[in-house]
């Protein structure tokens, strides 16, 4: 049943650049749904939204989603200028829906707009009278890669700058971590003095029921250990590959390393990195095949590479998996270790950034240095041949309980909306900041990107 704000109604306007399956489209949704449970009214617009590779949410009615400026700007030019053309598409997203009075129709209490901040003062100059909340998973500027080159630095140097600026458009700044506050705060010490940051954790839905008795009977006397992780080299699925061939033959009979996740085929890396993996599995000696759907998951080979995993099939492994490997080093946060929780699944994480919040080491999973592949394999046996029933159920118990009491959905969404209320009883006197400082300003970031992509071609 909704859960109705005790505040009045509110519009919501969501702006994210990409609504596909990863960790950043998933806290998008479950905040829309959540905000839209206690009564508000959420409109999400997106430049991509792709109904072969979304949340269930986002194309199956339950979520208003407008796909809008995705008519000029390419997602990228020959494969570079990814920020520039993310930049671009935001802000011809923006106008579009101001042009087209679809914004003035709206007319939004308020907006939601996470990673990409680049838009916030056009929104804030074009619509003063919505208040900003930005959610920021991680500073932009350090994940770019590449900056060891002088022409890459002098190229990212405007969008740095824009970044940081932009930012202080918005009226409230939220994280996603403890562990993301202290790396903002390092980062940009001159937007924290002006903004007290807000942490949100990501949550999961602990209201879903699955039934998947027909499923388990698949994998009758088999053991599952699971990845699931975008294909991507920062997130460091191949540890869980090492640490599985580890295990002796006796302790991997019957025993199979499902390693799922988002995949898409428009993305090189994403292509490059699952043929790295096949690669890296083969050369342990073990056997591998790649599956799209429950039913093409093979029972006889030894790694199973599930591409672009829906929630349900999601959902299905999990509650068939004896435990989760979550390889990624000072990820940002994470949240399929909740997912696994949730489901009672124990989770086996980097001893760094976000699991450190969500895993209790030996109480709901453990913690382990990602540099030591060895006591990875260790707690695979563990759990594979060393714990007893009992022992299993007491930590499948505790991470089912802390999930629920601590990051729900729920939980999440009367968080922001208890950031959201306050935010829009302010006095609208914050808008005074342009149109002259904005165009000034903005004029200047427009030059700054342009010198960068001229020195980026030369």
């Amino acid at each position: 049943m909704a859960k109705t704000t005790t505040d009045k109604p509110k519009t919501i306007v969501f702006l994210h650049p990409d609504l596909g399956i990863g960790g950043a489209e998933r806290l998008v949704v479950d905040a829309a749904v959540g905000l839209q449970n206690r009564g508000h009214k959420v409109v999400i617009f997106t430049s991509h939204c792709d109904p072969n590779h979304c949340f269930d949410e986002a194309r199956d009615g339950t979520l208003d989603v407008r796909v809008r400026g995705n008519t000029i700007v390419p997602p990228s030019i020959l494969f570079r200028f990814s920020i520039l053309c993310s930049i671009l598409r935001q802000l011809h997203l923006i106008l579009q829906i101001y042009f087209t009075s679809e914004l003035q129709d709206l007319r939004p209490d308020a907006y939601f707009v996470d990673q990409l901040s680049a838009g916030l003062p056009l929104l804030q100059y074009l619509y003063p009278q919505g208040r900003i909340f930005f959610y920021c998973h991680f500073p932009d500027l350090l994940l770019a890669q590449g900056r060891q080159k002088w022409w890459k630095r002098a190229y990212r140097l405007p969008f740095d700058w824009w970044e940081q600026w932009s930012m202080s458009f918005a009226d409230a700044i939220a994280v996603n971590s403890n562990f993301t506050k202290g790396v903002v705060s390092r980062t940009w010490p001159s937007l924290v003095s002006q903004k007290d940051l807000k942490v949100v954790y990501p949550c999961v839905d602990t209201t879903v029921k699955v039934d998947i008795e027909e499923e388990k009977g698949r994998w009758k006397g088999k053991k599952l250990l699971l990845s699931i992780n975008r294909f991507e080299r920062k997130k460091n699925i191949a540890l869980a590959i090492r640490a599985f061939s580890g295990l002796a033959p006796e302790a991997r009979k019957n025993v199979k390393l499902v390693l799922a996740g988002g995949y898409d085929p428009r993305v090189t890396e994403n292509v490059g990195y699952h043929q790295e993996l096949v690669a890296l599995t083969e050369s342990l000696g073990l056997t591998c095949s790649t599956a799209h759907a429950p039913r093409d998951i093979p029972t006889d080979v030894d790694v199973v590479f599930v591409l672009s995993v829906p929630s349900l099939l999601k959902r299905l492994i999990l509650e068939c998996t004896q435990l989760l490997i979550y390889t990624p080093t000072n990820e940002h946060f994470g949240i399929v270790p909740l997912e696994a929780m949730l489901a009672g699944v124990p989770v086996l994480a980097a001893n760094t950034g976000g699991p450190t919040e969500t895993v209790v080491d030996g109480v709901t999973g453990w913690l382990r240095d990602p540099d030591r592949v060895d006591d990875w394999t260790a707690v695979m046996d563990r759990v594979l041949n060393r714990m007893t029933p009992q022992e299993l159920n007491a930590m499948a118990w505790a991470g089912n309980e802390r999930v629920k009491e601590g990051f729900g959905l729920a939980q999440m969404a009367e968080r922001i909306d208890g950031i959201i209320a306050p935010m829009c009883g302010e006095s609208v006197a914050r808008a005074s900041k342009g149109p002259g400082r904005m165009r000034v300003l903005g004029v200047l970031g427009v030059v700054g990107v342009a010198v960068g992509v001229l020195v980026a071609v030369v």
